[in-house]
């Protein structure tokens, strides 16, 4: 077949270089589904793939840890030509090459059958990002949730998981109060549902209270750092918070207490490896009864790959709002 473009990185000595690039699908790495690559999206993950001291294992390499298509070969029977995919996560865009080309070829195991009540848009909208969303809602369910024990934070709420996990709660009947250092983005966080906006530097903790005032039934924290030292101490008796993320740092200093004086839960987000039958169910629920409600209206921003290195600096500085989508 043709040549088709691929956004692709190589390491030089300690420097990044990134390109345009054309790929034959003899240059794809082996895998048993190939797939005609019609979205990706732009995740903090990818922006830490293109830094000197990087996530990626192998160069060069194509990020993008997203991807949505059409099956165009398959060797495996669950897949046939003409089925519409998801990929997101596991090696995707790491060591395997991802979804910032115009074909992807990737095992059987990581794809997911496009769930009926999505469009492939949609689900790159959704991505990692909102799939972690709807993932940590469910395990704060699990753990006891609803919206009668009260207010639910949202950290980095500008953010792809803060700003899908704010729909989700509030299309839930959950108050949502949301925080974020974006002065200028509290009418997009009211309009996805929050009823109130608290400040970055309200929602973390530099005195090292390991007790503060029992303020949130839950959080949904995609920062981690201060930001979770503050959300252990504040968290209601019983209540739970669900860290997926980094961007506030990787170092937590807590303290045993509001464990073991107010029973709160801390629980893990992993959407890397999550076992496929979970899954299933999240992309499933995503499809359905949490599929927020704002998906193609506050919440995108649609690129093309040329614009994929602008787009990376700014999710790494903290200046993209929403879910960025790469339209193939």
């Amino acid at each position: 077949m043709e040549k088709f473009r691929a956004f692709v990185i190589d390491k030089q000595e300690d420097k990044i270089q990134s390109e345009i690039k054309p790929l034959s699908l003899t240059d794809l790495p082996e895998g048993d589904v190939t797939i005609k690559v019609a979205y990706s999206s732009i995740n903090y993950k990818d922006g830490l793939a293109t830094l000197p001291k990087s996530i990626v294992r192998n160069y060069p390499m194509v990020p993008g840890i997203d991807l949505a298509g059409t099956v165009v070969e398959s060797s495996n029977e669950s897949f046939k030509k003409g089925d519409e995919v998801i990929v997101t996560s596991y090696e995707l865009g790491i060591s395997h090459f991802g979804g910032f080309s115009e074909y992807a070829r990737v095992p059987a195991e990581w794809v997911v059958p496009l769930p009926e009540g999505l469009t492939l848009k949609e689900a790159m909208i959704l991505g990692t990002a909102g799939f972690t969303a709807a993932l940590s809602i469910l395990r704060l369910e699990e753990n006891g949730l609803t919206p009668e024990n009260g207010k639910v934070l949202v950290t980095g709420a500008t953010g792809g998981v803060g700003s899908i996990a704010v729909d989700i709660l509030s299309k839930k009947g959950y108050e949502v109060a949301a925080s974020s250092g974006k002065k200028s983005e509290h009418a997009y966080l009211k309009q996805l549902g929050a009823k109130e906006i608290l400040s970055r530097e309200e929602v973390t903790s530099d005195d090292g209270k390991p007790l503060r005032k029992q303020l949130f039934a839950a959080a949904v924290d995609p920062v981690g750092g201060k930001t979770l030292e503050y959300l252990l101490s504040a968290t209601k008796y019983g209540g739970s918070v669900a860290v997926s993320g980094l961007t506030g740092g990787a170092e937590v200093a807590a303290s045993v207490y509001p464990f073991i004086l107010r029973g709160i839960n801390l629980l893990g987000i992993d959407s890397v490896y999550c076992p496929m039958e979970k899954r299933l169910t999240v992309w499933e629920r995503l499809a359905s009864d949490l599929k927020p409600d704002n998906l193609d209206k506050e919440i995108v921003n649609e690129v093309s790959l040329e614009e994929i290195p602008s787009i990376v600096e700014k999710i790494l500085n903290g200046e993209v709002r929403g879910r960025t989508l790469v339209k193939m």
